[in-house]
């Protein structure tokens, strides 16, 4: 008899699943993983504790916080080594994939015997509208478990290969895979393509985000910030990024806005926006990380979709 486990993206989807009623026990990954540095030894000492600094001086988590809510959880997971099917349930978004690839990064490490199968929602029907798990009913929900993708080794080997890409202090070489399609990892390539975009744009040293937030506060003119991070929330592409993210890059910019009640942007953020000056050299600091890659050494060039190091 085979015994299950149930990886989550998160905890307001763990207690989805919970009410789903399927067999096995249900494991948490609390993490963010697509902000700050990454090292590739997922679960390692070294890695937990880049991670607690990162989380501590960004987002002010108290090391209490850490060891109760991601340090506890990752701990229960290493005792859980009986179950020889493993199923991860992560969605289609920069957030989910990456966390996916470092859950199966460490998997193959870990659990050499587990048969591993992944659980993904995005494209459910002919909409253009991609879904977060929590988006679907119990119905679809329950189709897609039945429908889950078993892994096969060639995908862990691959998933976990683009792990240690992402980690490296080069994206360079994240832009050069082409072979996504030979993989069962549907929304990859948009993910990592997002991710590529996270880089400083060579037009005004802001990334595809940032410009992002610009646009949406000089078209749609929101009465109050609150109302802006409503509107970047809904017009994220596929960051998958929460309040508390985009609050943290919108303080970041917070000199180019003249008000946020109503939201107004200056002069400056004007003429940034058009790419008739740029804010690199305002902006940049040699702390901040993407995977393992210092986010300000590297470019991203629009008209080519390339990156260039600096």
């Amino acid at each position: 008899m085979s015994s299950l486990l149930h990886i989550t993206n998160g905890d307001s989807f763990t207690e989805r699943l919970n009410t789903l009623n399927l067999k096995g026990e249900v494991i948490t990954w609390r993490e963010m993983l697509c902000e700050g540095k990454t090292l590739t030894s997922v679960g390692s000492e070294s890695f937990w504790k880049t991670r607690f600094e990162f989380l501590n001086k960004n987002y002010k988590v108290s090391k209490k916080w850490f060891i109760e809510k991601t340090l506890k959880e990752y701990r229960s997971l290493c005792n859980h080594k009986q179950q020889d099917h493993i199923v991860l349930w992560f969605e289609y978004d920069l957030f989910c994939q990456v966390n996916m690839l470092a859950v199966i990064s460490w998997l193959k490490a870990n659990r050499k015997y587990a048969e591993i199968s992944l659980v993904c929602s995005g494209k459910e029907d002919d909409s253009e509208q991609l879904y977060a798990l929590n988006d679907l009913n119990d119905e679809q929900l329950l189709t897609l478990y039945r429908n889950k993708k078993v892994l096969s080794q060639d995908d862990i080997e691959y998933a976990d290969y683009v792990w240690q890409l992402y980690c490296s202090d080069n994206p360079m070489r994240l832009e050069n895979l082409t072979d996504f399609g030979n993989y069962q990892f549907d929304y990859l390539k948009g993910a990592i393509s997002s991710h590529l975009q996270r880089f400083p744009s060579i037009n005004n040293g802001l990334n595809a985000m940032e410009n992002n937030i610009l646009q949406l506060s000089s078209e749609q003119k929101p009465a109050t910030k609150k109302e802006l991070l409503k509107l970047i929330l809904n017009n994220q592409g596929l960051l998958g990024f929460g309040d508390s993210q985009y609050d943290r890059a919108i303080n970041r910019l917070k000199p180019l806005f003249s008000s946020f009640n109503p939201v107004n942007l200056t002069k400056k953020g004007q003429e940034i926006l058009k790419s008739q000056t740029s804010y690199y050299s305002c902006i940049q600091d040699n702390d901040v990380y993407l995977g393992g890659a210092l986010k300000y050494n590297f470019l991203y060039n629009n008209n080519t979709d390339r990156i260039l190091k600096l």
